[in-house]
């Protein structure tokens, strides 16, 4: 079907399709109409995959390329350009799989400035999850599924010192433990923690635990709170905070994917 009748089908269906979110203990995902992202990076490997067609990537430094799905390490710098189209976005925490898990979702992959492009791959199931208005009912599944395909081409480990302060902080809501107690914990100087744990993870240690309390963030607010109630629910001090590293790693407003979402499963 061509991108102009899968739009039609939507509009055959009298149903104003909604942003969508999804946060549990190892995943992430959103799927909604973006349009540009300015520079940003991300606290997790990311798979992005355009609904119906190609998307613009630039990675810093960089040349804008057109692509239909990419996988992006943690910590890279990169805009989007969408023109307001939407694209898939999964993110899968350091606990569960590092970046090589995304990759099989892939098809003619190519490297360019540090992260895989793709002219193919998996959006089908996002398609299904965007289109369908009754997907938060089964995303979890639906993700249960990606992910197991995905890790039983690229299975790693994580460093256990690590696993550990990342389950800490994931089990955590808002803690604000000095990196110094969780260095001390694991029985490494903080400097060798630092060191140990952006190798393990791909972004420092405070730039993961910002990434950690915007998920919290994110998934408070899909469940219905405000805001300003969500932020301190994740540890910022304020919306304000909260705001502003929201657009570090997502490069635009929490309001512009965050606003009018579609309703959560009961």
């Amino acid at each position: 079907m061509t991108r102009e009748g899968l739009y039609e089908c939507a509009a055959d269906q009298h149903v104003e399709l909604r942003p969508l979110w999804h946060v549990d203990e190892g995943r992430t995902f959103f799927v909604g109409p973006l349009d540009y992202n300015r520079l940003h990076q991300h606290g997790a490997p990311v798979y992005l995959a355009g609904i119906y067609g190609p998307f613009g990537l630039r990675v810093h430094g960089g040349n804008w390329v057109s692509c239909r799905t990419a996988v992006i390490p943690a910590g890279v710098l990169h805009e989007l350009d969408l023109g307001n189209d939407p694209l898939a976005v999964f993110y899968i925490e350091p606990s569960v799989d590092g970046t090589a898990a995304l990759i099989p979702l892939m098809t003619n992959v190519r490297e360019t400035d540090g992260v895989l492009v793709g002219s193919g791959g998996e959006f089908s199931v996002m398609r299904e999850l965007w289109e369908d208005v009754t997907s938060p009912a089964w995303i979890g599944q639906a993700l249960d599924d990606l992910l197991a395909f995905s890790r039983r081409h690229a299975a790693r480990s994580i460093d256990s010192r690590v696993s550990v302060a990342i389950a800490h902080m994931q089990q955590n809501s808002g803690d604000v433990t000095p990196v110094t107690q969780l260095a001390d914990r694991a029985g490494l100087s903080v400097s060798r923690f630092q060191h140990l744990f952006t190798r393990e993870v791909g972004v420092p240690f405070r730039r993961y635990r910002a990434w950690s309390r915007i998920r919290v963030a994110i998934s408070e607010i899909t469940k219905g709170s405000n805001f300003t109630s969500a932020a301190h629910a994740a540890g910022f001090a304020d919306q304000a905070h909260f705001s502003h590293d929201f657009r570090r790693t997502f490069g635009a407003a929490p309001s512009v994917s965050l606003l009018g979402l579609r309703a959560k499963a009961v």
